[in-house]
């Protein structure tokens, strides 16, 4: 894969451009109920209500947007938990190229169900004894497909930016913004979008308590790689973060918080039973930050990433239990 200058802020309102009329421009919710238990004005923007359900569907179309004919005809490789799975393998069927996913054997059933249905090839590894990276490098060699990874693509994180920037044009100026953390690619991007259209806002990232890479690598002034974690926060079971999304953590992210899986579950609770909403664990972790009083944000105004709504309704109705 050749190597792509890192992305900045011209990226993201280019790629604004790029996804209008395939992208939804999801809703911005408040509750009144959250802003009592916070003291906040609290804003939610809801990429649950994203295509595929989630916000993975920005970056992924905007990456397959750049391809040439010849990467066009060759297809698409990615590998993915689940909702990027499922992003590549719609923009793939919407541009009419062939897609490949390597998911992990253990994703969940509807996230896998889903990719095949719009499309793609899964082929599954052992994500706890097996590499992904590997298995990819490896097929894309063979196949002669473009590679496009979850999150360390500057295609993939300016595409990401691109709710930040809706958010804030659609609210105004922010004091935070919390956004939802694996990889870092949502992160990235909403933090160039924060910088340009919001420069006070204090951008804060919300990892898995379990899988707190991020939080350690900033600590560090280093990527930290971590073992798989072991979360019910599936799409953010990282073990670091990405070689472009780094630098701009470290630039515009004021810091890195924590949630634990019984804050995510409460988290879902509250969406279901105030929000009407289904929202799947990773896509609580920014929500949960700000409910859970892990940072106060008495009277400041308040941007939530609430970034993906894929749940098994098995599990969904376990965790709810």
């Amino acid at each position: 894969m050749s190597i792509l200058p890192a992305p900045t802020y011209a990226d993201v309102a280019d790629a604004a451009e790029r996804i209008a009329g395939a992208a939804h421009r999801t809703p911005v919710l408040t509750s009144r109920t959250a802003d009592t238990l916070t003291g906040a004005n609290l804003f939610f923007k809801c990429e649950n209500f994203q295509r595929m359900g989630a916000f993975k569907f920005r970056g992924a179309f905007n990456a397959i947007s750049h391809f040439s004919d010849t990467q066009r005809q060759a297809g698409v490789l990615t590998y993915s938990s689940g909702n990027h799975a499922q992003a590549i393998a719609l923009s793939a069927r919407i541009a009419g190229i062939k897609a490949t996913i390597i998911m992990p054997q253990d994703a969940p059933a509807a996230k896998m169900e889903a990719t095949r249905g719009y499309g793609g090839e899964v082929i599954t590894y052992d994500r706890y004894t097996e590499s992904r990276e590997e298995i990819g490098a490896k097929l894309a060699q063979e196949r002669g497909m473009t590679l496009i990874p979850p999150y360390d693509h500057p295609h993939v994180i300016a595409g990401q930016g691109t709710s930040a920037k809706e958010l804030i044009e659609e609210t105004g100026p922010l004091d935070y913004l919390f956004v939802c953390l694996g990889g870092g690619g949502l992160l990235a991007g909403c933090a160039l979008a924060a910088a340009e259209l919001s420069p006070s806002c204090t951008v804060i990232g919300v990892e898995p308590e379990a899988g707190n890479d991020a939080q350690q690598s900033l600590a560090r002034g280093e990527i930290v790689h971590i073992e798989v974690p072991r979360t019910i926060a599936d799409g953010a079971a990282s073990t670091h973060v990405g070689e472009y999304n780094f630098p701009i953590l470290q630039r515009y992210v004021d810091r890195v918080v924590t949630v634990s899986d019984d804050q995510l579950v409460q988290t879902m609770k509250f969406f279901a039973e105030r929000m009407k909403m289904v929202v799947e664990p990773t896509g609580c972790l920014a929500a949960a930050a700000v409910l859970q009083n892990i940072v106060a944000v008495k009277g400041k105004r308040v941007g939530v990433l609430v970034s993906g709504g894929n749940v098994d309704m098995a599990r969904y109705a376990h965790f709810l239990a």
